[in-house]
């Protein structure tokens, strides 16, 4: 095996919402030869461009950025689709004799970067059916209390009403009788031909993050949120239940449009989404190994993180 001092550098860089990764993304690329490479499931969309604070088009064609605007709302993108796309864009930029720099918040999307992806079974239409059926009996968060005590660090990751990704993860355990974590962890021989510095950023003061993802999300309001939601919904045909509508601060807008909430209750109801949203991003980086913590508060986090990539790039 190939010393992995001799394998080209690759940098990841994590952090929940509003955490500052963007900013220092940007910084970084104006000190050092990277390339940016979007790890969002949100900004893959094209149109979306509000609600997933995607890069103005000045920011984008002074440091373009790879793996953003690919599909419609109307399309799905999963996993394994960005492990194939991410490997293929940090070849051509390895190639080209610069670095590789993987900035975003989709820690699924990290996972299966650096471990591969387990090969999970299939659908069964039965057994989904079944639980559809104990979910409009009990609910969903009935089924995830069950998922809680059959795989506990996937039902931490996930809301009670997450129906897509409850329903899955019961599947499979009932399927094979192993939580999917552990089909993740059968992937540890799997490793990427980089050299990894892997960042993140973790805020210490919960409040302070609170705060930031508020004053966002009013920002995000501001600048016409509602309206890219109903320009999109005027321009495919579109369901609340599709990828795209799912996303943070868009659910709350479609609803809102839909009329199952109130106008006045959609900054906060926004707001508390993505503070929950922020904090299973939390809980999959404390679950992550090989990372190291950064405290982006801190006035001392631009100088660290230049210092060490300065020192990892050699």
């Amino acid at each position: 095996m190939a010393d992995s001092i001799a394998l080209p550098p690759a940098i990841l860089l994590l952090g929940p919402t509003a955490s500052g990764k963007t900013g220092l993304a940007l910084e970084l690329a104006t000190q050092f030869p990277l390339d940016i490479i979007s790890v969002d499931s949100a900004q893959v969309f094209r149109g979306m461009n509000i609600g997933t604070a995607k890069p103005d088009r000045e920011t984008l064609t002074r440091f373009p950025h790879r793996l953003i605007d690919l599909i419609t709302p109307e399309e799905r993108y999963s996993a394994a689709r960005f492990r194939a796309d991410a490997l293929c864009e940090m070849a051509l930029i390895t190639e080209s004799g610069r670095v590789p720099l993987l900035v975003g918040g989709t820690m699924l999307y990290f996972k299966a970067l650096r471990e591969g992806l387990a090969d999970l079974p299939k659908a069964d239409a039965a057994l989904r059916a079944e639980i559809d059926a104990a979910a409009a009996a009990d609910g969903w968060p009935a089924l995830h209390a069950e998922l809680a005590q059959l795989d506990p660090a996937t039902a931490a990751r996930l809301k009670p009403t997450d129906a897509q990704r409850i329903q899955r993860a019961l599947e499979v355990v009932r399927l094979i009788g192993k939580p999917l974590d552990s089909l993740f962890a059968a992937q540890g021989a799997v490793s990427l031909p980089y050299r990894l510095l892997t960042l993140a950023l973790l805020p210490q003061d919960r409040a302070v993050l609170h705060q930031r993802i508020a004053a966002r999300y009013t920002d995000m309001l501001s600048a016409g949120l509602v309206e890219e939601v109903v320009n999109l919904r005027l321009k495919y045909q579109l369901d609340g239940d599709l990828p795209a509508m799912r996303c943070v601060g868009y659910r709350q807008v479609w609803e809102m449009l839909e009329g199952r909430l109130p106008l006045p209750e959609l900054l906060d109801r926004g707001v508390f989404a993505t503070r929950q949203f922020a904090k299973r991003q939390l809980t999959w980086l404390r679950g992550m190994n090989g990372i190291e913590f950064i405290d982006p508060l801190k006035s001392t986090c631009t100088a660290r993180v230049l210092q060490q990539v300065g020192e990892f790039l050699g």
